[in-house]
């Protein structure tokens, strides 16, 4: 039988040690993001998340209520669809890719991988609300008649966008 090594020679000892001596100089955030952003970075990539938030700008609103990306990963995004939007996208595959990589980067995706979710609800397109006819502009000098309706409508229709109280 061995004997343990001494106490000052052991790799663990359990004698309490120092925190390492603090510097209370400022410092840049430059020189503190990399330390606060690695564990982020690690779990998703920055250009996953640019993907993924500005998936309705890239695909349109069309493909986006009916695809969302799951996963980029080396290269290969996932994307789940609902029903036969699956086959679209494969068609347009191409297009989409080259609009994601135009968007984020070169080389960030190279191919699409399409992942059937039945339980992916269709998400209905955003319209807009629509907007009140402003009251027509009187036209004196003219005759009665279509033409002097439709240019009262439409002179309405600019005051209304050169007032800012109107406009959206």
């Amino acid at each position: 039988m061995t004997n343990p090594p001494p106490d000052s020679k052991r790799k663990n000892a359990t004698t309490p040690t120092e925190p390492p001596p603090r510097s209370f100089r400022t410092r840049s955030m430059a020189a503190l993001l990399p330390h606060i952003s690695r564990p982020v970075f690690r779990k998703q990539s920055p250009a996953a998340v640019q993907v993924m938030s500005d998936w309705p700008d890239i695909v349109g609103p069309h493909l986006a209520a009916t695809t969302v990306p799951r996963r980029l990963a080396a290269g290969t995004l996932t994307v789940a669809c609902s029903g036969p939007v699956a086959m679209e996208l494969q068609h347009l595959a191409p297009a989409v890719i080259a609009r994601i990589n135009t968007t984020c980067g070169q080389g960030v995706v190279k191919r699409l991988r399409m992942v059937q979710d039945l339980t992916m609800t269709p998400r209905p397109v955003a319209r807009p609300a629509p907007r009140t006819a402003p009251a027509p502009v009187q036209i004196d000098d003219m005759p009665d008649g279509p033409l002097k309706e439709a240019l009262g409508r439409l002179g309405g229709w600019l005051n209304a966008s050169r007032d800012p109280k109107t406009r959206r």
